[in-house]
């Protein structure tokens, strides 16, 4: 009975200590991190949640909007280019994630729309858009510059970035199309470990 009491009496403790250690906070994001920005989005499935979820995993990020007949498509066929590049393994260790500059017309089901037409993965791409009162902040932290115009459509930058696991911007390309930059492939490639 005694060696029962013990064994119990250890499990328990296990048990707590596991639990303790689990609820630890995480630890603090880098100041460099764009995560550092609340940033709730709601993606091509309908889901809405912060883009710190993306934290843990390099990420590709960009800007775009889905009514864009001419850049924006480039710049999504840049980050399936760069994925290309990269073995099935390597793909899975990073996460591609562009972001609306037009949450007005780009709903969940447009952005949906634009990735069942370009044939987006959606275990690694992830099609989203801030509320609008958020657009101009998630441009800010990235480094893209837009402008809207009367008939709708927007200026902006065409970028595609590299983010390490915490978030930090490691790599910049603005070359956008079916060839991306080989320096900034091989910057994905570092990132990810291979």
């Amino acid at each position: 009975m005694n060696r029962l009491f013990r064994g119990l009496a250890a499990a328990a403790l296990l048990i707590f200590v596991g639990s303790v250690s689990a609820a630890q906070p995480a630890k603090p994001l880098p100041s460099d991190s764009i995560y550092q920005l609340p940033l709730p989005l709601t993606t091509s499935q309908g889901q809405t949640r912060d883009w710190r979820s993306l934290r843990g995993k390099p990420q590709l990020i960009s800007m775009f909007y889905t009514s864009c007949q001419f850049v924006c498509p480039l710049i999504i066929e840049t980050g399936k280019a760069v994925e290309r590049q990269l073995t099935p393994d390597q793909q899975k260790r990073l996460g591609i994630t562009f972001i609306s500059m037009d949450p007005a017309r780009d709903t969940s089901v447009a952005l949906k729309n634009m990735a069942d037409k370009r044939k987006l993965d959606p275990a690694r791409w992830t099609l989203a858009s801030p509320k609008a009162s958020d657009v101009r902040a998630a441009a800010g932290v990235l480094g893209i510059r837009y402008r809207q115009l009367a008939d709708g459509e927007f200026n902006h930058t065409s970028v595609v970035i590299l983010v390490d696991a915490e978030g930090r911007i490691l790599a910049r390309s603005e070359k956008i199309g079916s060839k991306p930059d080989p320096a900034f492939v091989a910057e994905v490639r570092k990132a990810i470990g291979g």
